[in-house]
């Protein structure tokens, strides 16, 4: 009869391997761990992200917002600045405005870097007639988008432009058109060329100079903003559009012709509010207002 001896031999120190539903269950249990890991972190990143991408387009916390508007408003009684009622009624448009805000500039002030800062998280873009003031903004505010633009009018040339934009009303200088292929005499068209794809939300016209006869005067600012209203694609479905220093003769004449009595919302001091509404292109035949601009544009608020 044949035997033979069996040895269990042990390694002193070294545990024995795990079996496979050991394995099994590991596996169970990692999978288990990672799905619910997965479903929970996806859940709280959902929830999160309206909220987030809120934030990265919201506007100023109000706080901040109020404080830089006071500060701005302790100084409005200097010369050639803009007074506290002039700055509440522009920070009032932009603090409805839906962020992203579009927001124009015609003229570079005291207000310059309040604007800028004001709409934040907004586009805001800055037209001047003067290089050495761009360029001294672009070396000292490098994240402010600024342009210089030739203009070639003149205050004293005023009424002469007038009578030629009635004559041009249905030719080049209709109310909506494509700005950069204008030959109309008043219109800035020598803007960047994304410019004018650009649905501006808010226009201000502070500029440029236009206090003495051979200034550049603000026809071709005001008659610019009234077309850039009017012909917008995409956007809110109407602009609002300010003018600064109304009392004057130009602004209030080229007001009336172009940006109209009938959109005028209010006054504030020396400021104009318009509202705007889109065009479509049939309404070229019509001309800029539907009353008679001749009438008297109010100086109260409405």
């Amino acid at each position: 009869m044949k035997t033979g001896a069996k040895f269990i031999v042990l390694h002193h120190g070294a545990p024995a391997g795990p079996s496979h539903r050991a394995w099994l269950f590991v596996f169970v249990l990692f999978f288990i761990f990672t799905f619910a890991f997965t479903l929970f972190t996806t859940r709280d990143a959902a929830s999160r992200t309206p909220a987030a991408a809120e934030n990265s387009k919201s506007s100023l916390p109000n706080s901040v917002f109020d404080a830089l508007l006071h500060y701005a408003a302790l100084n409005a009684s200097s010369t050639g600045r803009m007074s506290g009622d002039e700055l509440n009624t522009v920070a009032a448009v932009l603090r409805r405005c839906a962020a992203p805000c579009n927001l124009l500039v015609f003229g570079l002030s005291h207000e310059t870097l309040l604007w800028n800062s004001l709409n934040h998280n907004g586009r805001t873009v800055f037209v001047s007639d003067s290089a050495y003031l761009v360029s001294k903004l672009e070396e000292k505010q490098p994240s402010i988008e600024a342009y210089d633009v030739q203009f070639t009018t003149k205050v004293s040339e005023l009424y002469d432009l007038i009578e030629y934009s009635k004559g041009e009303l249905r030719g080049e200088c209709r109310p909506v058109q494509n700005l950069l292929f204008s030959d109309c005499k008043l219109a800035v068209n020598d803007l960047p060329n994304h410019l004018y794809d650009v649905a501006w939300d808010v226009i201000l016209i502070d500029g440029p100079r236009g206090y003495f006869g051979a200034a550049p005067g603000r026809m071709s600012a005001i008659f610019t903003a009234g077309v850039m209203a009017r012909s917008k694609r995409g956007g809110a479905a109407e602009t609002h559009v300010f003018v600064h220093e109304f009392d004057r003769e130009v602004e209030r004449v080229c007001s009336e012709e172009f940006l109209c009595a009938e959109n005028l919302v209010e006054t504030k001091d020396l400021l104009g509010h318009f509202v705007i509404g889109k065009f479509k292109d049939n309404r070229n035949s019509v001309g800029f207002c539907s009353v008679s601009a001749s009438s008297t544009v109010p100086q109260n608020s409405i």
